[in-house]
């Protein structure tokens, strides 16, 4: 098939890099603009990222040579040269939410990892497997625009991706009255690697700026419903939220305390873990795990890495399901907080509007 023509604008920051690597043997998706600041522009992206470079995986060879463009002063050039952008920009929300409409205003769709748009009502913020009916909340924000193909969509904020996930089919399966969330959130989530951040090794920060006020209120646009144009929010469950920085370096886990309407049996908790599916993987799409949802029966096995990759870091590990004293049950879950819960999530929203036709080509 003819792949979409792709631009990263923040390209040289680390959720723009994981971007860059997961465009490298995309089978749907090329890379052919990268954009950053003014102090990255008009040098090649090896130039830019120069020792800073914070993945794993070597730096795509595609990549290295591509001339960085200026993300405030290219738009045009850089809009005629893509299908669509993402966007994981590193300014002042109101300095984002004016540069992403002016893409968008250039009938350029923008995939957003940012949080500016997160709550302005008629921007899908959007985890596939969960709520794809809001994307057609589109058509609306694109008259309110005045564009055809240009619009905004974002993903959610990524200590969401690990226990959102596992309470949405029980909460669409027995009620979720009420849960208390504390997340441990690895360094990468703050765009910091241990040698950028030695203070971190063996450190843990008690504190994230803003981060419990998202946990407790996105879910409730994600569980939203559209309604006259906008995504109108859930009025529950009640939700409440600790939010730590520890010495991870990637990998956001969460422990969960909830209460359901009706209360499930143990049984019924693992089965509807196992059994869930959702739009990404009933259309098989490229990113998408088989299976979304994975639970670890034995208790004493501690959460390593290989579970923050499970199906390629896009799956959720779920274990510890026990009941509680105050709340009927609680557990623990895991993610990838730059795979499943930045980039990753972002390329998988990205499939989604490509497949449900909200993406097309020039």
């Amino acid at each position: 098939m003819e792949k979409y023509r792709v631009g990263v604008i923040g390209g040289t920051g680390m959720v723009g890099q994981r971007f860059v690597t997961l465009m490298a043997e995309h089978p749907w998706f090329q890379l052919t603009a990268i954009a950053a600041s003014a102090r990255s522009a008009g040098k090649t992206y090896e130039e830019a990222i120069g020792n800073r470079w914070a993945m794993e995986a070597p730096m795509p060879e595609a990549a290295k040579n591509m001339v960085v463009l200026n993300a405030e002063t290219d738009i045009e050039r850089i809009a005629s040269q893509v299908d669509f952008v993402f966007s994981a920009v590193d300014m002042k929300k109101e300095e984002i939410q004016a540069l992403e409409e002016a893409y968008a205003k250039h009938e350029c769709p923008v995939v957003s990892n940012n949080s500016a748009h997160r709550w302005t009502p008629d921007v899908p913020m959007v985890v596939p497997e969960i709520n794809p009916e809001h994307l057609s909340v589109i058509p609306a924000q694109r008259r309110r625009l005045g564009t055809e193909r240009g619009f905004i969509a974002v993903k959610s904020n990524c200590s969401l991706q690990s226990y959102v996930p596992a309470l949405h089919p029980l909460r669409e399966r027995f009620g979720l009255s009420k849960a208390l969330v504390c997340t441990y959130q690895a360094i990468s989530g703050a765009g910091k690697t241990f040698e950028t951040w030695p203070e971190m090794v063996d450190n843990v920060i008690p504190y994230i700026g803003g981060e419990e006020e998202k946990s407790e209120r996105e879910p409730l646009k994600l569980w939203g419903h559209v309604e006259d144009g906008v995504i109108v929010n859930a009025d529950s469950p009640a939700i409440t939220a600790q939010c730590f920085r520890v010495a991870a370096s990637d990998g956001h886990m969460a422990a969960v305390f909830a209460s359901f309407d009706r209360k499930p049996t143990e049984e019924e908790i693992k089965e509807a873990w196992a059994s869930f599916r959702g739009r990404p993987q009933e259309l098989g799409l490229p990113s998408a795990p088989q299976q979304f949802l994975h639970y670890f029966e034995d208790p004493s096995r501690p959460q390593t890495k290989l579970d923050r990759m499970t199906e390629r870091g896009m799956a959720v590990c779920a274990g510890r399901l026990r009941p509680d004293t105050q709340y009927d049950y609680k557990f623990v879950c895991l993610s990838h907080n730059t795979l499943r819960g930045a980039a990753g999530g972002a390329v998988l929203l990205a499939e989604l509007l490509c497949a449900e036709g909200y993406i097309t080509r020039r």
